[in-house]
C-alpha cells in the first residue's frame, strides 16, 4: 500500500514529536495525536527548535524546513485522524494496558489494510497486537532518541506479523532516511534495550559504590567505547521514571541483573527525571 498520510499518537511527547518531524521531513502528511492542545503545542515548539538547529548545522535549507512544518498538524481526536491515516505509530508511555487501549481505538477505525506500529521499546508486539483485529499488521518500530538524529529504527515481529507488513515498514524506514535492525523473536526488551539497559544499571551501580561520579562513567564510555554519550546520559534523556518501569518489567523477565538501583529510584522519587525536570544523574538548568 502507499502511504502518504501518517499519525503519531502520543505526538506532543519527547519521542513522539520527532518521529513526526522525521516523517514531515521525508515528505509525508503528519498529524500529531495527544491528549491535550497543550501536550500537542510543546511537541510543535520542540519540532520547530529542532528544525531550526538543522538549518543552522546545514542539514536543511530554510525552504525545506518551513515545507516540513507545514506538513505537520495536530488532533485530539484520534478516531477521526484515524479514519483518514494510511499509517498509525502509536509513542504514549510504557504502559502496555494503556497502548492495548490505543490499538484497540485505532483498529477500531483504521482502513483494514493500515498497519499499526509500536514504538514501545520493550513490551511484546503480540500482546499489543491481540487488542485488534489484526494482528498481521501490527508490528513494533522501536526508535530512538532524538529521533531526527539517530540512525537506527529496531524493527520487532509478533507472533503473527505478515512478511508484507515488515517489508512495507521497512521501505518506509528507508524513505525516513533510517536504516533498520529485525527483532525476530517477540521477546521483552527486544535486542537495543537489554543491551542498553544492562550497561545503564551497572553505570548506576558504579555510581552508588562511589566508584566514579556520572561525569567520568559517561565519560568513560564515550572515549573508551567510542559511544555518542555515556549510559547515564542516555538514561537521563529517556527519562528516569520511563526507565524504572522498563528496568522493573525486564527484572521480571529476566532476573535481578536489571533491578532498578536505590540510588535511582531516589531520584525519580524526588521527581528528578533527567532532561525533561532539569536534574538526573547530571544538572541540567532549565527542564527541556
Amino acid at each position: 500500500m502507499t502511504i502518504n498520510k501518517v499519525m503519531v499518537v502520543g505526538g506532543g511527547g519527547q519521542m513522539g514529536n520527532g518521529i513526526g518531524q522525521v516523517a514531515a521531513v521525508a515528505g509525508l502528511d503528519v498529524t500529531l495525536v495527544d491528549i491535550s492542545q497543550e501536550d500537542l503545542d510543546r511537541g510543535l515548539r520542540r519540532i520547530d527548535k529542532s528544525l531550526e538547529r538543522m538549518v543552522r548545522k546545514g542539514e536543511l535549507t530554510d525552504a525545506d524546513a518551513k515545507a516540513a512544518r507545514e506538513r505537520i498538524g495536530t488532533s485530539t481526536d484520534l478516531e477521526a485522524t484515524g479514519a483518514e491515516t494510511d499509517h498509525a505509530i502509536e509513542s504514549i508511555i510504557e504502559d502496555v494496558e494503556l497502548k492495548q487501549d490505543v490499538f484497540r481505538r485505532l483498529d477500531a477505525v483504521c482502513r483494514p489494510e493500515v498497519i499499526l506500529a509500536s514504538n514501545t521499546s520493550q513490551f511484546a508486539i503480540s500482546k499489543i497486537a491481540s487488542a485488534t483485529n489484526r494482528p498481521d499488521r501490527v508490528i513494533g518500530t522501536h526508535w530512538f532518541n532524538p529521533p531526527p538524529v539517530m540512525r537506527l529504527i529496531e524493527i520487532v515481529r509478533g507472533v503473527e506479523t505478515s512478511d508484507e507488513t515488515l517489508e512495507t515498514i521497512q521501505q518506509l524506514a528507508k524513505r525516513f532516511g533510517k536504516e533498520t535492525i529485525v527483532c525476530e523473536k517477540d521477546t521483552q526488551g527486544f535486542l537495543t534495550s537489554r543491551l542498553i539497559m544492562i550497561l545503564v544499571v551497572e553505570a548506576m551501580r558504579i555510581v552508588e559504590e562511589g566508584v566514579a561520579t556520572p561525569e567520568d562513567v559517561n565519560r568513560a564510555c564515550q572515549l573508551a567505547f567510542n559511544h555518542a554519550m555515556g549510559p547515564l546520559a542516555t538514561a537521563d534523556m529517556g527519562g528516569l521514571d520511563t526507565f524504572v518501569k522498563a528496568s522493573e518489567a525486564m527484572t521480571h523477565h529476566f532476573g535481578d541483573r536489571f533491578r532498578p538501583t536505590q540510588g535511582l529510584r531516589a531520584l525519580v522519587n524526588a521527581g528528578h527525571y533527567g532532561y525533561k525536570t532539569g536534574r538526573g544523574f547530571s544538572e541540567y538548568g532549565e527542564a527541556r
